[in-house]
């Protein structure tokens, strides 16, 4: 019995010793060529990748070329201080140093300063080789070599801008994760070819539901290079897996700032990524010149690009003047009814607001179907008014049949907001069952309570819907008159996003 228990105790620690135990960062931050930027490091150097790993990236992404005696070296360019990689020596090469004294690395080198911890991958990029397609393929079976040499296999993750590469490090490595980064071949052929994922730059993406396909399909998606808050922002609001950026420490900031990381996820979204028309599965017009409730001078035109286009971009809601049947001026009121209708959830416009007196532009949702009476019995709920008269003022207002303007019970509050002509501003709510919280720049400001004692009071737990517009003149917007030197005056809208839990 006693020799059983020693052996199995030997076992165990023969089994801890050499087993490896990996902690990998679970976030969506791939450092590109490391993490050199903010402290000035070089790129593809031991120190930015030490900093990546420091940082907590998932992964640090790396390039690997060949010399032309064959020793695999890592740099982003082809060329390493005026010497072209693939035609020099690496004895050349050495003759060189990087800015912080570091000589080029090479890929052993590189790997086995990964492999020094276990929580950051190791994202290497083969680079395609400007010789030829067999000088590539060398490449990349020296790679694979290299990688199961030093038992780095389970640090490693593969990208290449050659799909033949691609695929031959799956021949090699069939368990291996590789992704594909040009950007012109379909989801379903990567499938088909066993690829992992997909890293294409992020503007393919902005295609309709490419993400949602390449995920359905079981494909990774990370996207390259992004370095911007909006497109962080953008990304990390369709779950891509991955963001590859020369700025990790911006993105960390904006991961901690996402919905996402509140436990949201996004439910319907337009990104205005089209030009022309706003999509028609996601929009519809309240067309007319009755004045609306509120004594409005403009008329809401139907499908007209000249008050709905969307380019660059952005939905512009356009306000002119022109005379339309009844009215003088023109406009655009966009609708979701019966095209996309919710209930509780996170709200967010990011948008630009035109400038001008008389101007009463509104992000805001009504019922769909007014079980309650009609209005204000159902309610409605404004994301955002601004009234032109009264400058960089922007207003969140709940309305119920016990609180609303009529009776001048209703609840609301104004914040002032810096540069609303000049810059875009996030307008959010988030509606749950028993409040609706208000934002400007994920600032809260304004929350409406259910006070429990029914639908004059919160009539808000049935399905509401999205409308966007710009008003001209009415009894609020139209108090100090409407100058005429403000038109053409245009909402931009950047995105509508509706996030649910």
């Amino acid at each position: 019995m006693k020799r059983i228990l020693i052996s199995t105790l030997m076992l165990f620690f023969f089994t801890a010793s050499f087993g490896q135990k990996f902690n990998w960062n679970k976030n969506q931050v791939i450092a590109h060529r490391g993490a050199w930027k903010k402290n000035n490091f070089p790129q593809n150097s031991i120190a930015s990748l030490n900093e990546a790993v420091k940082l907590g990236c998932y992964g640090s992404e790396f390039d690997v070329w060949m010399t032309a005696d064959n020793i695999l070296v890592v740099n982003h360019d082809p060329e390493f201080q005026g010497l072209t990689i693939e035609k020099v020596n690496y004895a050349d090469l050495l003759t060189k140093t990087m800015s912080n004294g570091e000589k080029i690395p090479t890929l052993e080198a590189y790997l086995l300063a990964g492999k020094k911890q276990k929580t950051t991958k190791l994202i290497l990029e083969i680079k395609p080789s400007l010789i030829s397609k067999e000088r590539g393929i060398e490449v990349t079976n020296k790679c694979i070599e290299m990688a199961k040499k030093l038992k780095v296999t389970d640090w490693v993750e593969y990208i290449s801008f050659d799909y033949d590469y691609c695929k031959r490090i799956l021949t090699l490595l069939p368990n291996a994760k590789v992704a594909y980064l040009k950007g012109e071949i379909s989801a379903e052929q990567m499938k088909a070819d066993k690829l992992t994922g997909v890293d294409y730059h992020y503007s393919v993406y902005q295609k309709d539901n490419w993400i949602e396909n390449a995920q359905k399909l079981g494909l990774t998606v990370n996207a390259w290079t992004v370095n911007t808050v909006p497109e962080m922002q953008w990304l990390l609001a369709h779950n891509v897996e991955y963001i590859t950026t020369n700025e990790p420490e911006l993105l960390f900031d904006e991961i901690k700032k996402t919905p996402f990381a509140q436990g949201w996820k996004l439910k319907w979204a337009d990104e205005f990524d089209d030009a022309g028309l706003p999509l028609t599965k996601n929009w519809g017009y309240d067309v007319g010149g009755r004045g609306w409730g509120n004594n409005e001078l403009q008329y809401y035109t139907d499908a007209d690009t000249a008050n709905a286009v969307v380019k660059k971009g952005n939905l512009n809601i356009i306000a002119l003047k022109a005379d339309k049947e009844n009215r003088n001026y023109t406009s655009a009121r966009l609708v979701t009814k019966n095209k996309f209708d919710f209930k509780y959830g996170r709200v967010e416009v990011r948008a630009m607001l035109p400038k001008g007196r008389g101007l009463w532009p509104a992000i805001w949702a009504l019922p769909t179907d007014s079980k309650y009476g009609s209005w204000p019995k159902s309610g409605e709920i404004d994301i955002m008014e601004h009234v032109g008269y009264d400058p960089d003022s922007v207003h969140g207002t709940v309305h119920t049949e016990k609180f609303n303007h009529v009776i001048h019970t209703q609840v609301g509050k104004a914040l002032k907001v810096n540069n609303p002509y000049t810059a875009y501003h996030v307008y959010a709510i988030e509606w749950f069952i028993d409040h609706i919280d208000f934002f400007i720049d994920d600032q809260k400001y304004l929350t409406f309570k259910n006070t429990k004692n029914g639908p004059g009071d919160w009539p808000f737990d049935q399905n509401f819907h999205l409308i966007l517009n710009v008003a001209v003149g009415g009894n609020w917007g139209g108090k100090n008159g409407v100058d005429d030197a403000a038109f053409p005056a245009t909402m931009k809208v950047d995105y509508v996003r509706v996030f649910q839990k």
